[in-house]
């Protein structure tokens, strides 16, 4: 089992760059597929990034080239450097993980584990 907790998140104005942080505990998140997704009220939860076991990552297409997923297998660490954020990214974003080496964006709100979140505001 995984335990996960985000950080990072705040208020940027559009155009800026947040960089989200989610840190795992229990079982080696080496050994797990992990990414973000995110919900703006009133809104689907949206699959961002993933990155599995391997180090392969993919992105929503919403997010390509903006966003860059990372993970640091020493400090059990997961990352979401976000740049260029636009208003309409308002959200909180969750940390997910599940014990399959890969893992589609579609997947990441089903996933086994999540954290409890972290607000990006972003202003216009």
């Amino acid at each position: 089992q995984v335990q996960l907790v985000e950080s990072g998140g705040g208020s940027v104005q559009a155009g800026g760059s947040l960089r989200l942080s989610c840190a795992a505990s229990g079982d080696p998140s080496s050994s797990y597929c992990m990414g973000w997704f995110r919900q703006a009220p009133g809104k689907e939860r949206e699959g961002v990034a993933t990155i599995d076991s391997d180090g392969s990552t993919m992105y929503a297409d919403s997010v390509k080239g903006r966003f860059t997923i990372s993970k640091d297998n020493a400090k059990n660490t997961l990352y979401l450097q976000m740049n260029s954020l636009k208003p309409e990214e308002t959200a909180t974003y969750y940390c997910a993980a599940g014990l399959v080496r890969s893992c589609p964006v579609a997947w990441l709100p089903y996933m086994a584990y999540r954290g409890k979140g972290t607000l990006v505001t972003i202003s216009s």
